[in-house]
């Protein structure tokens, strides 16, 4: 891992073309589908199994640096309805981000059920698989619910693995682990797609 510098106010050169300097994130800008996603979600009656269908956009934003340490970044927006049905299932935002000199990926999303996470892993700047992970509690890398979700599903972990294929498309697969109102064991909320591209990304505003 690489240190940074000690000015804490610095203003590194960083590079304008996003899509060229994303790293192991460069294969997920675009517009994507995916019609096979599996949500194993907590029930009164136990575990339900929902199938859905998935579009993902990744669009690469401009450089940006905290002093001196540079982040390129994916700015998303995932959307999810049940087979057949124009109602939303699950809605999501947030940004991926890459550290190119400590080989840092970040992972943050937001839902509109007052809950955010951040989490964090390593990868090789060619790297076709890399996982993340966030814990309650953490300051850096975390997990931060509303009071009603901290009491009654709390979440205590969130995992999410990422594999980019030989023909073009990823997939995720995500366990996040919550302690349930009434249960005696954690409960393991599992998701997992594998998306194919529709559309390509856009320059990011600088290269525009």
């Amino acid at each position: 891992m690489a240190d940074h510098a000690d000015d804490i106010y610095a203003s590194p050169d960083c590079g304008i073309d996003t899509l060229a300097l994303l790293g192991p994130l460069a294969p997920l800008a675009g517009t994507w589908e995916g019609t096979r996603g599996v949500d194993i979600a907590p029930k009164r009656s136990g575990p339900r199994r929902q199938e859905f269908f998935e579009r993902i956009t990744l669009e690469p934003v401009d450089p940006g640096n905290n002093g001196p340490q540079v982040l390129y970044a994916l700015r998303y927006h995932t959307w999810m309805c049940k087979p057949g049905e124009k109602g939303t299932y699950h809605d999501q935002v947030g940004y991926w981000l890459w550290e190119p000199a400590t080989q840092t990926v970040m992972h943050s999303l937001t839902i509109p059920r007052g809950q955010t996470v951040l989490a964090v892993g390593t990868a090789a700047p060619d790297a076709r698989q890399f996982t993340l992970t966030a814990t309650r509690g953490s300051t850096d890398y975390g997990i931060c619910s509303n009071p009603y979700l901290e009491t009654n599903f709390r979440t205590d972990s969130f995992e999410i693995t990422i594999t980019i294929h030989d023909d073009g498309t990823w997939s995720y697969a995500e366990d996040t682990v919550m302690q349930i109102t009434g249960q005696d064991e954690p409960f393991h909320h599992r998701d997992s797609n594998r998306l194919t591209r529709v559309a390509a990304p856009s320059p990011n505003p600088l290269m525009a």
